[in-house]
């Protein structure tokens, strides 16, 4: 009998290279949910439930949680207690959840809910206390913080409650709350089963970093890294992902394994097509997966002399505890005969036989594809810390695992076979989901008063509107000192006229050098411009570092080691000999006299190389050249970064007229009228100003918003008291939208968008378009070159 059981179900026998393969599957399927533009696709959707944080042992208070999802709702009392002990006391009270109730309206649903919780806090004699409240809601949602649910996606199980797909969950049920006028409930976290199981061992168990449910329903959460969560922003720590792994397969990944009594099932079933990987797992479908196996038997004559009962055509007739109960040990075959009778199936012994495997193979089944979804994330877990071998706990309920007689160590033992890297507890929820619900309101609670504290240290950053206004409006008057001839001197915003006035118009053509240098590493490039109709910039570079003692050195040192550079490069590309023009890129405050004379005014970014300051540095190119006496370069222009990358972007776009760099310093050019810069002869025209507005506030004008790790960082530079806002700029690092932000040459998207929101508010009536600059200012050096030369051609004809 068992032979032909096995042969009748052979496709449910899964050998462990097909479990294996399950795993690999599942681990494609967790990359593409945690990737933003995959997991519209994805069908295990890899929610972030907001969990940042396990229980530490100091969380305490009086915290209430209620317990949706499974086939009874639960409202509890959690009194957590720190007191050096890690301990807590739970009361808790069931109640039924009706078919009416669980398939009518969401408003009933929701009333229902409050309705039980204000019973309980009654019979507690709880309703004189504001009490926060956890809320465990076990079906897939998205949630885009701790106490907000922003909509259902779908629901799962036995429930189909309408209107309440898409909805807020959390606010129907404080909508809910609010009609009890005699109950002050706070809803502080909305939490899913599969989480408050974790949450619930992490509390007797640091190491528990893995929730599973395997009951009426099924699933798992773990702590993922939050650099590989694209669609929470933050790389930082780790926040718990809701796998909702019930509908792997849902898009037919799994149609090879699945049998015609699992199609057979899910066509019957609430929600067909949905959650097929949970109709093959969990407790809801495995009773009915087994009267659907034992039918088609009997009809094929296989069993009870192929007399079909009434019972046994009726759906549902079969339930989990039936299966359980003839798959104990020592009376699970007289319990078969006794449930099949029920059935009026009047068995022989060989049939109870038959029908117990038939029940072994499905459920083992179920442990099987359960162990190898586990695995998967305990091999991504391990993965993630970069370790030979992982030792840690996974947190587990549901009724399945609590209540059948072999699962648990039918489980483990192919979670062992398939990770054997991996040193694995299983701790069972004694407390269920819920507490876990209390105990992530407890751990919220602790942050938040943690996070009191923190907005306490960094209040002195958060900058209103009107400070921003205020910076604004002084930052406009610096830069207006900056271009008068007798302010100009005294003006912390220098305004330095860069000689460069012309963008490109796409006629440029030809090959330019170009040296970049500006912070700790130097670049050299070779640029070849083509115009016409296939107008395009190839570029061929080489980076190089500068050591610490050649930054902080001589003027001399720090020249013969950029010529040493040059040379290098040259050699690599083959072009020794060549007398290309040359652009050099010169990141530093420079007053100039004209496009190819530049006088350093002073070293900023922990450059402090003496003999510098006050000299041409475009002079000091040249000499280093005549001392190595080995080629010859036409150095035709020298120029900032900031123009360097607003040159950079002209060239795609025409409309560009402003450069803007922030990385190891900051700093703004732009096109300015000729006839507003006073130091400069002219009035016709345009001319790129260099601002250096690094140096805006070093007169105390913005002294109001420096705070003291502003001063400190100051005081402890090689330039106390100078760029002031390069420093201020660099040291608030913060998520608050009114801090002032700058755009990094490769910035961040948690930065553009604070950057562009604030402009927008602050300039409502200019219309900016953000470009980034993928190919750095020595790019705009080489372009700058080749204009230079188009100009000075078209001056000598």
């Amino acid at each position: 009998y068992f032979q032909g059981v096995d042969r009748y179900l052979y496709h449910m026998r899964l050998s462990d290279d097909v479990l294996l393969d399950v795993m690999a599957r599942f681990q494609a399927e967790m990359v593409k949910g945690l990737g933003r533009d995959t997991n519209p696709t994805a069908t295990v959707k890899m929610l972030p439930s907001f969990v940042r944080s396990l229980p530490d042992g100091s969380e305490k208070g009086d915290f209430l949680a209620v317990d949706l999802g499974g086939s009874q709702f639960r409202a509890l009392e959690v009194k957590v207690f720190n007191d050096g002990r890690q301990s807590s006391q739970l009361e808790s009270k069931f109640y039924p959840t009706p078919k009416e109730v669980i398939q009518g309206s969401g408003a009933e649903l929701f009333s229902y809910v409050a309705d039980c919780l204000s019973d309980f806090m009654e019979s507690r004699n709880l309703k004189h206390k504001k009490l926060p409240l956890g809320f465990t809601f076990s079906f897939p949602c998205k949630q885009t913080e701790l106490e907000e649910v922003r909509f259902l996606l779908s629901w799962t199980k036995h429930f189909k409650a309408r209107g309440v797909q898409g909805t807020d969950v959390a606010s129907s049920l404080r909508k809910a709350l609010q009609k009890h006028k005699d109950i002050d409930v706070d809803v502080l976290a909305m939490v899913n089963d599969t989480v408050g199981t974790m949450m619930t061992c992490g509390y007797d168990d640091p190491r528990c970093e893995v929730g599973l449910i395997i009951g009426t329903g099924t699933n798992a959460c773990y702590m993922e890294e939050m650099r590989h969560i694209d669609l929470v922003e933050g790389d930082e720590g780790r926040m718990c992902i809701n796998t909702e792994w019930g509908a792997f397969g849902d898009d037919g990944a799994l149609d090879d394994l699945r049998t015609e009594f699992d199609r057979e099932l899910d066509l019957g079933s609430l929600n067909p097509g949905k959650q097929l990987f949970e109709k093959m797992i969990s407790s809801l479908y495995l009773g009915e997966l087994v009267r659907l196996i034992l039918l088609k038997m009997t009809k094929e004559g296989l069993l009870f002399n192929g007399k079909v009962s009434a019972a046994l055509l009726t759906k549902g007739k079969i339930e989990m505890k039936h299966v359980s109960a003839m798959e104990k040990y020592k009376e699970g075959l007289s319990n078969t005969k006794e449930i099949l009778t029920e059935l009026n199936l009047f068995p022989s012994e060989d049939d109870c036989i038959a029908v117990q495997h038939v029940c072994t193979i499905v459920s083992f089944r179920s442990a099987n594809l359960c162990a190898a979804a586990l695995a998967a994330i305990l091999t991504r877990l391990r993965e993630n810390k970069k370790l030979l071998r992982l030792r840690t706990t996974v947190g587990i309920d549901g009724g399945l695992y609590k209540t059948h007689p072999q699962y648990p160590k039918r489980l483990h033992k192919v979670v062992r076979r398939l990770v054997p890297n991996c040193d694995v507890r299983f701790l069972l929820s004694q407390s269920g989901s819920a507490k876990g619900a209390a105990m992530v309101t407890a751990v919220a609670y602790r942050l938040a008063a943690q996070r009191k504290q923190i907005d306490a240290v960094l209040a002195p950053f958060v900058l209103s509107l009107e400070t921003l206004r205020d910076v604004k409006n002084k930052m406009r008057t610096e830069l207006e000192y900056g271009l008068k001839r007798e302010t100009q001197d005294r003006a912390t915003v220098k305004m330095l006229p860069t000689y460069v006035c012309g963008t490109p118009d796409g006629t440029e053509k030809g090959k330019y050098l170009a040296l970049d240098l500006g912070g700790t590493n130097f670049r050299v490039l070779l640029v070849k411009i083509r115009s016409g109709r296939r107008r395009s910039v190839r570029m061929y570079n080489k980076i190089f570092a500068i050591p610490l003692e050649i930054m902080q050195g001589t003027g001399e040192e720090l020249f013969d080691h950029i010529v040493q550079c040059i040379a290098d490069f040259l050699e690599y590309m083959g072009i020794k000999g060549a007398r290309l023009p040359l652009g050099f890129t010169f990141s530093f405050p420079c007053r100039q006299a004209s496009i190819d004379k530049g006088t350093l005014v002073g070293w900023t970014k922990g450059f402090k190389a003496t003999d510098c300051e006050g000299e041409d540095v475009v002079d000091m190119l040249r000499e280093a050249i005549r001392r190595r006496n080995e080629f010859d370069l036409d150095i035709v222009a020298v120029v900032n970064d900031t123009v360097g990358t607003m040159m950079t972007c002209g060239y795609e776009d025409p409309n560009c007229e402003i450069g803007l760099i922030a990385g190891t310093g900051s700093n703004v050019c732009y096109m300015e009228d000729m006839k507003n810069i006073e130091i400069v002869e002219g009035n016709e025209g345009k001319m790129c100003i260099n601002t250096e507005w690094g140096g805006f506030g070093d007169n105390g004008c913005i002294d109001n918003i420096r705070t003291k790790y502003d001063k400190e960082v100051d005081e402890g530079s090689l330039n106390a008291g100078k760029q002031r806002l390069s420093e201020s700029l660099r040291s608030k690092v913060s998520d608050q939208k009114s801090i002032p932000r700058i755009l990094f040459s490769s910035f961040s998207f948690s930065f553009s968008r604070v950057l562009q929101e604030t402009v927008k508010e602050l300039a409502p009536r200019c219309d900016v378009t953000f470009m980034l600059s993928e190919d750095g200012s020595g790019k705009g050096a080489a372009l700058i070159t080749a204009v230079a030369k188009r100009l000075h051609n078209i001056g000598q004809k």
